[in-house]
Parts: C-alpha cells; sequence; structure tokens
C-alpha cells in the first residue's frame, strides 16, 4: 500500500495571513483554508453574491436582529450593479470578500487572466467601502495551485467551506437549517448564497439554534488565524506551534 506522506511548508507573509501549501508524497499542493482549529465554539457564515440582489438587504437586518456580523464574497459584476447595496454591507459593519469578477472557473484561466479577474474586483469594492479586501472565495469551489498563487501575490488568502448549506438547489429552509446544524463544529465555515430561494425563512433559524448551542457566528475574517499557520491535507488551519 502506498504510504501517503503529509507535510507543511510555510511561505512568506502575505497581506497579513502566512500562507500554506501541503506536501501529497512527493508533490507540492497548495489548499485553501475549509475550517480553523479551534477549542473555541465559533463559527463563520458566509455569503456569496453573484447573481440577484432582492434579499441581501434583509440578510442583513435578520443577521443585525442577532447581533451576528457575516461575511459576503461579492462578484465584480454584481458590485458594479448593486453599488448601493456594497455601501449598504459595508455600513452595516459586515465583512466583503471577492469571489472573482465574472465568476468564471477560474482553473481553466492562465495566471495573468486569474490575476486580473481577483484584481479588477478588488478594485471594484474598495473603489465603494475604501477599504482592503484580504479574502477570496473561488467560484464553484474550484482551484488549483496556480489559483491560490496568484491570489497569494495579491494579498489574498482563499477561502472554502466545510459545511454546505445547499441552499442553491431550492431545499426547504429546515432542509438548509438541518444541512448547518448537523454538519457544524469549532471553527466551522458555512457557505450560503445570498439570493437562494429560502434562505431569508432559514437564516433565523440556524442563527437561533446556532446561538443556543453556544455557538458565536462571526464572519470568516474574524474565525481565520491571523500571522504564521498551518493547513492540513483537511484544508483546516491552525496556528504554527
Amino acid at each position: 500500500m502506498l504510504v501517503l506522506l503529509v507535510g507543511i511548508l510555510l511561505a512568506v507573509n502575505v497581506g497579513g495571513y502566512t500562507p500554506a501549501s501541503v506536501f501529497f508524497g512527493n508533490a507540492l499542493r497548495k489548499v485553501p483554508v475549509y475550517y480553523v482549529a479551534t477549542d473555541k465554539k465559533q463559527v463563520a457564515i458566509s455569503f456569496d453574491a453573484a447573481w440577484g440582489a432582492d434579499k441581501t438587504a434583509k440578510i442583513v437586518e435578520i443577521c443585525n436582529q442577532f447581533n451576528v456580523k457575516a461575511t459576503f464574497f461579492l462578484v465584480g459584476m454584481w458590485v458594479e450593479k448593486y453599488p448601493e447595496m456594497v455601501k449598504m454591507i459595508d455600513d452595516n459593519g459586515f465583512e466583503i470578500g471577492t469571489h472573482s469578477n465574472t465568476h468564471p472557473d477560474m482553473t481553466k484561466l492562465s495566471a495573468e487572466k486569474q490575476s486580473l479577474e481577483l484584481s479588477t474586483s478588488v478594485n471594484l469594492i474598495k473603489n465603494i467601502t475604501g477599504k482592503d479586501v484580504k479574502i477570496f472565495r473561488a467560484p464553484f469551489g474550484a482551484y488549483n495551485d496556480t489559483l491560490i498563487s496568484t491570489a497569494e501575490s495579491l494579498g489574498l488568502l482563499t477561502i472554502q467551506w466545510d459545511v454546505d448549506s445547499l441552499d442553491w438547489k431550492g431545499i426547504s429552509a429546515m432542509e438548509i437549517t438541518n444541512r448547518v446544524l448537523n454538519g457544524v463544529r469549532n471553527g466551522s465555515i458555512i457557505l450560503c448564497h445570498n439570493n437562494s430561494d429560502h434562505i431569508l425563512e432559514a437564516l433565523p433559524i440556524m442563527l437561533d439554534r446556532l446561538q443556543k448551542r453556544g455557538y458565536k457566528v462571526t464572519p470568516v475574517g474574524e474565525l481565520i488565524i491571523d500571522g504564521d499557520f498551518v493547513i492540513d491535507n483537511n484544508g483546516m488551519q491552525s496556528r504554527k506551534i
């Protein structure tokens, strides 16, 4: 049986975070952050926004009712179409990351085109908020070494998720909620979408039950580790010892 040897190689500090790579056998593969190793009952909730915005303000309102801030990963073309929504999200103290500029499968792009996708979307966001963008989520969750390296070169940490609500599939509010509650653990990153069919019904139930379980729900940036860290082959980010 082939034994898989896994080791960690730390790279230089980028954008306040230290990116990491994982060795799989003899091959070096970069891995994004899927979840965070922590003893704290803390999770992050995130909303990807690529199409539509009519539910976004209500999502912010519901989160505020529960004293929760979240992360919105915004596509550049969405930012261009809904600049007032971007400002509203930022004004309410929510975190904004980039989700690319046009939502392509970025693994099929050259490094130069990947860089253009990211830099364009980052600049669009910053022009509205005046704030640096520090995190990136790949469209479709599709990534490769080139994409993660390109993101790192722009000071962006690539973020995945370990709890997928599957809200985009049109499932019911209770199905969304149960998927989240059944999958969540300390350090989880929850994936939702800003315009899914039943997110407005699911979100208050989800937040209420997470809080009753003792979880603090935060933006991604408040969960992930700042400074030196390592990422294992499952995407678990932990502090470098």
